[in-house]
Parts: structure tokens; C-alpha cells; sequence
């Protein structure tokens, strides 16, 4: 990445955060090129890059300045889930968004969906096609329950960015990022266990729970920072939690990076009453600053940390393909991979690690983040121009998802049936909690190029909230 995107990064993030205000003047360039030991140039570079973003404005003879305009909504609040184990509801809302069939006349808000129509994938699609043309074919038989080895390898490569210094051997394959995780709660856990997750929390990780047999302690969590320390202490010190399970990077579906001193006092916490941690890095790579945000595993020094991610939200997540270091519980996670799916399939591992080791894979992601970035300002002037006044926004730090919050009273559920009607669909909020809070939130997914059809969807849904909103008053 260039010296001014770095710098347009960093000044961008502070701008995110609150750190300027709207209407502030921004450092001058000057400034900016003696703090930061670069050239005047490549300040006023980032500079351009910042007011294409709609981030700074420039005045004449005055310098830069955060745009006035740029009222930002109210973050939505910290959340205050029940302080108990809970048994998990919300399937037959999870199943309606899961079996929806994409269709070309309904506007996807809802899914999880990256953009998979960008050219940086067509050396993987090139390396699919090669490796099925080939007359050994490998793609065909089975391979070792660890996964393909070349796959491992270029994996170990990549976490090194996170902090993790992992070997193959240290590394399992997996259908997608949802078995690792699967994997991971039934290596740590039991039936009738209690796992502590953060809240809203990943529906899937909390569907695993349900199906096992387990319940969820949803921990208070701040949209800035992540899960509360203190109230997982107090949960810790009250509970028989066996594990803990959270997104702590780019979390979905709040946005935030959890800072690194609070990912290692997590550690220490978790060293302290002898639990396991299982972490969700699936949207680690996607964060917008650089380098990408460290793992909890790289605090770990007693393999207590499962770390598990996947391909699916930085290629495509019809590749099912990923991973999990497993730490202690390495033969725990192995048997219960062996007794569910056995081996992955290889042929999609095969291209994956070619197109890694060819060097695609970096300037791919550079190209999603950035799309990603520019995609959720958009996003956010959207919500500021149509939805209703007192609308609480996420500010994501990576990713592709954005969180908004009604006042309460609002019906999510209510509103996505308007919308389906309507040809959007959307996220209800509902089932991102064990025990159906946050019926007055929803998710939407700016992943997408922007088009004309697509801000006419985020309008369509801004409109049929304000007309709930009005019938509830």
C-alpha cells in the first residue's frame, strides 16, 4: 500500500472515530509531512483521496477541513443483554433469511455477501478451470483430513500479517469458516455447557450452540470496542462459562476492531478462570487500515485461542473453504471434523493455494477494502439522507456490513415482510441475540458496487421505516 493511502487511512480513521469533528480543520500539510516524515506531495495526495471520500474539504488559503455536512448518526448504544444463560431461539427467522434464492428482481441487503464480480478473481477462476483439465486429476480424489498441504502452507504465510507464527501442521481445513466453528464449540464444549458470546452476536455461531444442546451468555458489548472486559469478569466469576465465542475484528454486525490491549487482557482473562477462546477472524483481512489488525491467537502463548476463519468473505463463499488453528485442542478438532464432513474437497483448495502462492491474493484484497471503504461512506450518506431522525449507525472498521438502530418499539421483523413485497430484503435484527433482542435493529450489506437500484433500495427501506415509526408514535 502507497505512503498516502496509508496516510489517507490513518486521518480518515481519526475522522471515523471522532477524533475531528465536522467543521474541524484538519492538520496542514506541512504538519502533516514533518510528523509523518513523507513528502508535501504525497500529503496533498491523501488529501485528494480524502475529499473523493467525502472525508475533508478544502478551503482557500485555510487548509483542509471536515466537511460541515458530515453529521454523523449517534452510534447505536451499548448494548445491555440479560445477565443469564439463555436457551436460543430465533431459527425460524436465521432459516427465512438463509433460504432466500437470489433473484435478480430482489435487492439482497441481508446476506453476508461479498462482491465476487470483481476481475482481481479470474486468476482463481483460471486456476479452478486448469486444475479440472488436468490428467493426474487431483481434484477428484480425497485428501488428508488436515487439508491440501500446499493450502496449509500459504495459510501459515498469510497469518503471519495477524501476529501468528503457525506452521501447516498447526492448521485444519474446513468447509468454510462455519464448520471451524462448529468444530471448535464441540472440541471445548458439552451439551447443556454454557458458552459466553458477544452481543449482537454471528446468528450461525449461535445456531451451532442450539443445535448442540447449549446455551448462550450474551456480554454487553460496545460498538467501538468490542465485548465489555468487565462484565465478561463478572460473568466468569457467576457462571460455569466453558468457552467464550466472539468476532473481535471487523465484527459482524458491528464493524468494530477490538483494540489490541483489550484482545490481550482478554487472554489474561481467559488464562485466569481456564477457558477456551474461539475466535471469528473471518473479516480480519477486509479492515481498512493497514497492516490488518493483530488476532487474539497472537497473544496466545498456551493454545487456549481457537482461531477460525475462511475464504468466504475475501474471495467467494461458494469456495467452502476454512480453517481453524486449533491450538491444545488440535485431536479434539480433528475427530469432530472426521465425524462430521471428513476431508474437505480438494479441487477448490488446490486453486486457492495457486492463486496465493502466485501472488493475486494481496492486491485483490487492497482492491476490496478499498471498494468496501468508499462503498459504506456512500452507505452512510444514504442513511443520513432518507432514514428517520434519532437512527443509530455503525461506523465499520472493515468490512461490509452496517448495524442501525431504531428507537425502541420499532419491529424489524415487521418491516422486512414490507420489503420483501417490495423486492429488498434485508437483516433483521433479531437474530444477531440468543433470546430475540434487538428487534428494533437490522443489518444491511453494502458489498455491491453502488448502482442507481441499489440506493433505491436502501430509500425503500428508509421509507417503510418511517412509515412503522409513524404508526407506533
Amino acid at each position: 500500500m502507497t505512503l498516502y493511502v496509508n496516510l489517507a487511512d490513518l486521518l480518515g480513521t481519526r475522522i471515523e472515530q471522532g477524533f475531528y469533528r465536522p467543521g474541524d480543520r484538519l492538520p496542514s500539510v506541512r504538519a502533516l509531512s514533518a510528523e509523518h516524515g513523507v513528502s508535501l506531495s504525497t500529503v496533498q495526495q491523501a488529501y485528494r483521496l480524502l475529499e473523493d471520500n467525502g472525508l475533508a474539504s478544502p478551503r482557500p488559503k485555510s487548509g483542509y477541513f471536515v466537511p460541515v455536512e458530515r453529521e454523523l448518526h449517534a452510534l447505536p448504544v451499548m448494548s445491555r443483554p440479560a445477565q443469564r444463560p439463555v436457551e436460543i431461539s430465533q431459527w425460524e427467522q436465521v432459516l427465512e433469511l438463509v433460504r432466500s434464492v437470489p433473484q435478480k428482481n430482489v435487492i439482497q441487503l441481508g446476506r453476508g455477501m461479498p462482491d465476487v464480480t470483481t476481475p482481481t478473481i479470474k486468476p482463481l477462476l483460471r486456476s479452478l478451470a486448469q486444475i479440472s483439465r488436468r490428467q493426474d486429476l487431483p481434484g477428484l480424489y480425497y485428501d488428508n483430513i488436515y487439508g491440501v498441504l500446499s493450502l496449509r502452507e500459504q495459510i501459515g504465510r498469510l497469518l503471519l500479517d495477524s501476529g501468528c507464527h503457525l506452521g501447516p501442521d498447526d492448521l485444519v481445513i474446513t468447509t468454510g469458516c462455519h464448520e471451524a466453528l462448529s468444530c471448535s464449540i464441540r472440541a471445548v464444549c458439552e451439551p447443556g455447557d454454557i458458552v459466553a458470546v458477544d452481543s449482537p452476536s454471528f446468528h450461525g455461531a449461535m445456531q451451532t450452540l442450539k443445535g448442540l444442546g447449549m446455551k448462550a451468555l450474551e456480554i454487553p458489548t460496545d460498538p467501538l470496542t468490542g465485548i465489555s472486559l468487565e462484565a465478561l469478569e463478572l460473568a466468569l466469576e457467576q457462571w460455569p462459562i466453558k468457552a467464550i465465542q466472539l468476532t473481535p475484528s471487523c465484527n459482524n454486525p458491528l464493524g468494530y476492531i477490538m483494540p489490541e490491549a483489550r484482545k490481550r487482557a482478554l487472554v489474561t482473562l481467559a488464562q485466569r478462570f481456564d477457558v477456551a477462546i474461539i475466535e471469528d477472524d473471518v473479516y480480519g483481512e477486509l479492515a481498512y487500515t493497514y497492516p490488518r489488525p493483530r488476532t487474539i491467537k497472537s497473544f496466545d502463548d498456551d493454545g487456549r485461542v481457537l482461531l477460525c476463519s475462511s475464504f468466504s468473505k475475501t474471495l467467494a463463499p461458494g469456495l467452502r473453504v476454512g480453517w481453524v488453528a486449533p491450538g491444545r485442542y488440535l485431536e479434539r478438532v480433528l475427530h469432530m471434523k472426521y465425524i462430521s464432513t471428513g476431508s474437505t474437497a480438494p479441487q477448490p483448495q488446490l486453486a486457492i493455494a495457486d492463486f496465493l502462492r502466485k501472488g493475486h491474493f494481496e492486491p485483490h484484497l487492497r482492491r476490496m477494502r478499498s471498494q468496501y471503504q468508499r462503498n459504506r461512506d456512500l452507505m452512510l450518506g444514504w442513511v443520513s439522507r432518507y432514514f428517520p431522525v434519532g437512527t443509530r449507525v455503525s461506523r465499520p472498521q472493515g468490512s461490509f456490513m452496517l448495524w442501525l438502530e431504531l428507537p425502541d418499539g420499532f419491529d424489524s421483523l415487521r418491516l422486512n415482510r414490507i420489503l420483501l413485497e417490495q423486492g429488498v430484503q434485508i437483516a433483521v435484527g433479531s437474530i444477531f441475540s440468543a433470546s430475540g433482542k434487538y428487534r428494533n435493529c437490522l443489518r444491511m450489506n453494502y458489498a455491491a458496487k453502488p448502482t442507481p437500484q441499489i440506493e433505491d433500495a436502501v430509500r425503500k427501506v428508509a421509507m417503510a421505516a418511517s412509515k412503522l415509526l409513524a404508526e407506533t408514535v
